[in-house]
């Protein structure tokens, strides 16, 4: 990730030496990049947002490092804030990386995001077996279904016994 960010910052400071009109940028101009969530896995969305880039303010993320490539930010909800989103590739391996920002204005955010793979834990739905936790509908429907069995079994047994059976 430093290597993207000292890139960034060399292209940029080259093409305001060679006359290009991009802005030079100096240490003091880096921000902070929040990352949520900070922790994710392959095939999850993540969000940044900073306020480098200023009111109304636009940018370019970078998630290379990361294997997701280039995002844009764009102003969010709070006139002073940026945002964007990126998603973490599906055959991203588990470790910490950076993800940086340039923004149009010449600032830079930088910001780290940990990537885990997910480990099943708990119970495991897979449709085969009992149920999660059967609700009192459910529970009032089969006591309502074995008392109806036992009256009509005691009703034919009564029956039985008493000879009323038609010849």
């Amino acid at each position: 990730m430093r290597t993207t960010v000292r890139l960034l910052t060399g292209a940029a400071l080259a093409m305001a030496t060679i006359g290009l009109g991009a802005p030079a940028t100096h240490a003091g101009d880096f921000g902070t990049l929040e990352i949520y969530p900070q922790t994710a896995a392959p095939g999850d969305t993540v969000a940044v947002s900073t306020e480098a880039c200023g009111k109304r303010g636009h940018g370019v993320g970078d998630a290379s490092s990361l294997g997701a490539g280039e995002f844009k930010l764009w102003p969010g909800t709070h006139k002073e804030v940026v945002v964007g989103e990126f998603t973490v590739p599906d055959d991203a391996r588990s470790g910490t990386y950076g993800i940086g920002v340039l923004c149009k204005n010449g600032k830079e955010a930088t910001g780290d995001v940990t990537i885990r793979h997910h480990r099943p834990s708990g119970h495991v739905k897979t449709g085969v077996g009992g149920s999660v936790g059967p609700d009192s509908t459910q529970i009032a429907a089969g006591v309502a279904v074995l008392a109806a069995a036992a009256v009509g079994g005691t009703l034919l047994l009564r029956r039985r016994a008493s000879g009323a059976q038609g010849s």
